[in-house]
């Protein structure tokens, strides 16, 4: 039965495990210079700026550097000439068709397998997994669509969180400010003259949209992805610690995830769903299924709730159910089922988890059919890929999934869960 479903998720994943291409690698240790919210959006711009010998690199060349001092001088101009236009400001700030051709066209010529661009594909790129869906092709491509999907990435963050343009959900995600209001073209201005000045001192190409996308993502309160990392150090370091010393053989699942059920009330911490879920994975847990519970959710519902689901529903776990911490995994930061399951896939990976043992789900009946009937296909139109297959239902609240490695690819269009 393992050999089937190690068969299964070698099949239906982006990789072929007798591929002779490197992977990604679960001892992959990923930089992030404190800064989360652009590591984890923009992963291979983060490298860019953290590797020294590389930024070096790209700080000498020349036509990188043109186009980086282009840019500041679009930036510049939006600052003098723009005015009341909040398009303005974002047209000047974003990378155009045009920039994202001329960056990829270079970053090819420059890359050799052997200098400092083939060193980030080989020892960075690859085996972080953050570009997974490009993994089987050649190095210098798979460098060039990791630059266009941060380039998209840059340009969807600066589109909504500074000029109000409709996120992917607009109920939980929206611009936090009235972009008709008076007042907010001179807090555009005033980015995009921040952004411009820390520019300079970055002395990268990308630096001035960059930066004003992150101001975008703070001023609005919208940095979540960030919440409690890192979370090897903090939500999750008593159960990471217990599981050095488990034994797998012992349990039949790695784990039961429980997805969030955010309440529409205000002032209401964890809902009634959210309560009943949790008891659901306790039983489940009480009899020997898993050694982890793992509990999954942003601050999702209502409208830039302070409450954050996996931590609310881990505290009941703990003060009500009296499950020990060392027992509870907590991913606070998914906001749709699809990205329970994803961001669950993707810890159990970076964790060092068995990949080849199955998960179960602990959810309400609908959601649990919701998991193995609708989702795998949504994911795969939200995502570009499914991040699990499913194994057997065990009952109308509990299903297998088997997590799959390609999870770890970065999704560009979710700045708070990407």
């Amino acid at each position: 039965m393992k050999s089937i479903a190690l068969f299964l998720i070698c099949f239906y994943s982006s990789i072929t495990c007798f591929a002779q291409k490197p992977q990604a690698d679960p001892q992959y240790k990923l930089i992030s210079g404190g800064d989360y919210v652009a590591s984890k959006n923009y992963y291979l711009l983060t490298l860019f700026g953290h590797i020294p010998e590389l930024k070096k690199l790209l700080s000498a060349d020349q036509v990188l550097s043109k186009i980086g001092n282009d840019k500041q001088v679009e930036l510049a101009e939006a600052v003098k000439n723009c005015g009341e236009d909040i398009g303005c400001y974002i047209r000047a700030a974003e990378f155009s068709d045009d920039d994202i051709k001329q960056v990829g066209t270079r970053l090819g010529e420059l890359y050799r397998a052997d200098n400092e661009l083939g060193k980030l594909v080989s020892m960075h790129l690859v085996p972080s997994g953050c570009y997974s869906l490009y993994a089987d092709m050649d190095n210098r491509q798979l460098l060039i669509k990791a630059w266009e999907q941060d380039a998209k990435a840059v340009n969807h963050t600066n589109g909504v969180y500074n000029g109000g343009q409709k996120p992917n959900y607009p109920a939980i995600d929206s611009i936090n400010f009235n972009i008709r209001d008076k007042s907010y073209p001179e807090l555009i201005a005033l980015n995009a003259a921040l952004s411009l000045s820390e520019a300079k001192k970055d002395n990268l190409f990308f630096s001035p949209g960059l930066l004003f996308a992150l101001h975008g993502l703070e001023m609005n309160e919208r940095n979540q992805v960030a919440d409690a990392e890192p979370m090897t150090e903090t939500v999750n370091k008593a159960a990471l610690e217990y599981a050095k010393k488990l034994k797998w053989s012992r349990y039949k699942y790695t784990l039961i995830l429980v997805p969030g059920e955010g309440p529409e009330e205000k002032d209401v911490a964890l809902s009634a769903g959210g309560m009943l879920r949790c008891r659901l994975a306790a039983l489940q847990y009480n009899n020997g299924a898993a050694p982890f519970i793992m509990v999954s959710g942003g601050c999702v519902h209502p409208f830039k709730t302070k409450f954050n689901e996996a931590l609310e529903m881990k505290k009941f776990l703990m003060e009500v159910l009296h499950i020990p911490e060392y027992a509870i995994l907590a991913e606070p930061h998914a906001r749709h089922t699809t990205t329970n399951l994803r961001n669950c896939a993707r810890l159990v990976f970076r964790y060092g988890f068995p990949m080849d043992k199955p998960c179960i789900t602990s959810t309400a009946k609908s959601q649990s059919y919701y998991i193995t009937d609708v989702v795998p296909a949504r994911s795969k139109k939200e995502l570009g890929y499914s991040p699990y297959l499913n194994g057997k239902r065990l009952s109308d609240t509990e299903a297998e999934f088997y997590p799959l490695p390609v999870s770890l690819q970065i999704d560009f269009d979710e700045p708070m869960d990407p």
